[in-house]
């Protein structure tokens, strides 16, 4: 409970503050400080941007073989000001505050919200806060060294005969049956709260960060023969049960793109690092840094209108004693990265299939907008987005190498709306799984 009443206070008073810092009057012929030419938004952009205060949002089905059917709701609260306001052409928005509500067949559920300001009160300074309560009994492990989990699936078809390397439906419809259902399942319950203060340099290019992260969770297997809690019995892992995960962050982003949320050109390069130790009342004592690189560009702009090349490269390091679930989490303020697999990395694979102490992804998409259009009075582009998407995990750094690199492919839809939401519609093949995608906000 001490986490659900944080949180409420926090959804008030942040709101507020958001109120505040979309209101305040500012200069209306210049910018209290420099921000660079590179972070206005494009003549295009600017003109379709909405004034005012503003919602989006739009109810959230989905259907898979882990989660079941589920249905709720995604949406966000846009406070934009005035275009007579200078921070007007040089932000995606001066304040947003995102929410979702979410609950499966499968009894997956969740409620959080997600809060930004940049130039917080007309100062230097961005803050968000991000907090969310969720069960989900559909989790899955399938080990956490590079040797288990790049594991091809199998199963035994008969005395002598093991199928190897066989798809996910196959595995699902041979192994997981009976008693072996949830062999690779587990249930987390979880509280979150996170706080993070950015500031920006260099005219707004570069921006140094802190963070803290408070989550109380309870990690259960659903059957005593899963494979968790094996590893966990042999002292492989460690996590199970009750925790406190309190973690200490700090971090530096090099940021030149001219739309957040959409963006046509620039790139963001990012480092972070997170502490957790049990001096400073964690469960356990652990370090990690994640480093990416973003870029976008536009390509052959005499024959398309909007044809954007986008990529990323990334890569993350879990030291010391870390719980399993960490493994699979990098902590960004464009968002946390929930291990190798699922809509965020490695589509054509399920979530977190793959887990390892050293964790790479590279993502490459073709962003063509093809049609735009105006319904009433709100403005929407249409993109088609062929992608590809590279990823590996090794047990240590000195290990890396080409054998464990897996792909995915595949193509989406993106539907644009009021310049800052994005709808994300992907479809994406492996070796080993498809799957289909519906979520806010470019993967990347």
């Amino acid at each position: 409970m001490k986490i659900l009443y944080t949180f409420l206070f926090l959804f008030t008073f942040t709101l507020q503050s958001a109120r505040l810092s979309a209101q305040q009057k500012s200069d209306t012929t210049k910018l209290p400080f420099a921000i660079a030419d590179e972070k206005k938004l494009s003549d295009e952009d600017l003109k379709d941007k909405k004034e005012g205060t503003y919602l989006t949002g739009e109810p959230e089905f989905s259907s898979d073989p882990v989660n079941g059917f589920g249905y709720g709701a995604e949406g966000s609260i846009f406070f934009n000001g005035k275009r007579s306001d200078p921070f007007f052409a040089y932000t995606a928005y001066r304040a947003r505050l995102d929410f979702v509500l979410f609950n499966t067949t499968k009894n997956q559920r969740e409620f959080g919200f997600t809060l930004d300001i940049p130039y917080i009160l007309n100062t230097k300074w961005r803050f968000r806060a991000s907090g969310a309560i969720e069960q989900n009994p559909n989790l899955l492990y399938f080990g956490t060294t590079a040797k288990e989990s790049l594991r091809g699936l199998s199963y035994v078809n008969g005395p002598g005969d093991t199928a190897k390397n066989v798809s996910y439906s196959d595995y699902e419809k041979n192994f997981l049956t009976g008693a072996n259902q949830f062999y690779n399942n587990y249930n987390k319950q979880e509280e979150i709260i996170n706080l993070s203060l950015e500031r920006n340099f260099l005219e707004g290019r570069l921006r140094a960060l802190v963070g803290f992260e408070m989550a109380h969770l309870n990690m259960t297997p659903l059957q005593n023969n899963a494979l968790i809690q094996q590893d966990f019995n042999a002292g492989k892992i460690y996590g199970l049960g009750h925790s406190w995960v309190n973690i200490y962050q700090l971090g530096l982003v090099y940021d030149t793109r001219d739309l957040e949320p959409d963006p046509s050109k620039g790139i963001v390069a990012e480092v972070t690092n997170e502490l957790s130790l049990k001096a400073l009342g964690s469960s356990f004592d652990f370090d990690k840094v994640y480093a990416h690189l973003n870029f976008y560009q536009k390509i052959f702009p005499s024959v398309f209108n909007r044809l954007i090349f986008a990529g990323r490269i990334a890569m993350g390091y879990t030291a010391l004693d870390a719980p399993f679930f960490e493994y699979q989490d990098q902590w960004s303020p464009e968002g946390d990265i929930e291990g190798l697999g699922g809509p965020r990395t490695l589509r054509g694979y399920k979530q977190s299939r793959f887990l390892g102490r050293a964790m790479h992804f590279s993502n490459f998409e073709l962003r063509w907008r093809f049609a735009q259009s105006h319904w009433f009075k709100q403005h929407f582009e249409f993109s088609a987005v062929p992608f590809y998407d590279i990823g590996g995990v090794w047990d240590n750094l000195s290990a890396i190498n080409t054998n464990n690199l897996r792909y995915s492919r595949g193509g989406g839809l993106r539907i644009v709306w009021n310049e800052s939401t994005v709808l994300r519609f992907d479809y994406a093949v492996s070796k080993e799984d498809q799957q289909f995608f519906f979520n806010l906000a470019h993967t990347f």
